[in-house]
């Protein structure tokens, strides 16, 4: 994995700190905030240049919060970014505008997303021209060929949003996110919204263009295999922190926090012929706003003890296998 060096000392592509991103609930009739939804709350992380890193959680747990902080579309309450080397929190907005060109996103709604008054040439090239990295026929000659790239015609360069297909619509978010040669991709549930033999194609170009251009994704999802299929590494996001992160072959194999082997039982298994146990969750997941203390995940946790309500653990490394949990992991039972 490509990294950069800084005195010596190595450091990933996008290193994320003690991020943190809480929303203030106003009520009353003055609108006064007095309580706030912890969405993120103190999320570490790094991403190496070229690598894949897969989010995967339940529904609320804060994963397209924290995609949109990284490359902040949303403003982090705490914490820190460095995307290259670079403090994106120190950066002003025009610094960050220039940054945002390397720092690209795909969206869950492959409609919503893109400017329906807006023919597809315009919107693939619309951030060439603002970042004036290609003007006129050049520009055209460009958006003509990221969009054979993705796998479109050259007719389509005058359609509009509306006369595409879900997967050609995602195809043509992917088109945009090249278009300012990207290095790093938020792919926002980016398939969740297609069919299964869509997802398939689009996922596949995805690894094709991370090998042709050197790209590197933050791949949030809640669909466990589709994270599998396309990750390096994968972190198992639960009430705004990250409870467990490994390769995804060991985190697949040999998931370690109870939330993590919950969530692998409910995967199917394409196999009919093996038996597996579902483990099956007691409760609700708690309020962002109200979170237990301790450990978050201590009233669903069917092993959980005395220490797992009064103490928050910390995410210890074994390796590159890292858990949170008091009874689980790196020289514990697990």
């Amino acid at each position: 994995m490509g990294c950069l060096h800084e005195g010596g000392v190595t450091v990933a592509l996008l290193e994320i700190r003690n991020l943190k991103k809480h929303f203030p609930v106003r009520r009353g009739m003055l609108g006064r905030a007095r309580e706030t939804v912890k969405a993120v709350d103190g999320v570490s992380l790094e991403i190496e240049e070229g690598e894949t890193v897969g989010l995967v959680g339940e529904s609320g747990c804060g994963k397209s919060t924290l995609g949109r902080c990284v490359i902040r579309l949303i403003e982090p309450t705490d914490g820190s970014v460095r995307f290259d080397g670079q403090d994106l929190m120190a950066l002003s907005r025009a610094g960050m505008r220039e940054v945002r060109r390397k720092m690209q996103i795909i969206f869950q709604d492959p409609y919503s997303s893109l400017n329906p008054r807006m023919r597809v040439g315009e919107i693939v090239g619309e951030g060439m021209s603002i970042h004036n990295l290609a003007k006129g026929d050049d520009r055209k000659a460009r958006v003509r060929d990221l969009l054979a790239r993705v796998g479109l015609r050259d007719e389509h360069y005058d359609r509009y949003p509306h006369e595409f297909s879900g997967g050609q619509r995602q195809r043509i978010g992917v088109a945009r996110a090249l278009a300012v040669n990207a290095r790093f991709i938020v792919a926002d549930e980016a398939v969740s919204a297609l069919d299964v033999s869509i997802q398939a194609q689009i996922l596949n170009l995805m690894l094709d263009l991370r090998q042709e251009f050197g790209l590197t994704y933050f791949f949030i999802s809640h669909d466990l295999r589709v994270v599998e299929h396309v990750s390096n590494r994968v972190a198992v996001m639960y009430l705004g922190k990250i409870v467990e992160i490994a390769p995804a072959g060991k985190l697949y194999k040999e998931g370690q926090h109870p939330y993590t082997k919950a969530l692998m039982s409910a995967v199917p298994l394409p196999d009919p012929t093996r038996k597996y146990e579902r483990i099956v969750l007691q409760g609700d997941v708690p309020s962002p706003i109200d979170p237990p203390t301790g450990c978050s995940f201590h009233p669903r946790c069917p092993f959980a003890e005395r220490i797992c309500s009064s103490e928050e653990p910390a995410l210890e490394f074994d390796g590159s296998h890292g858990v949170a949990c008091h009874l689980f992991g790196p020289g514990r039972r697990g």
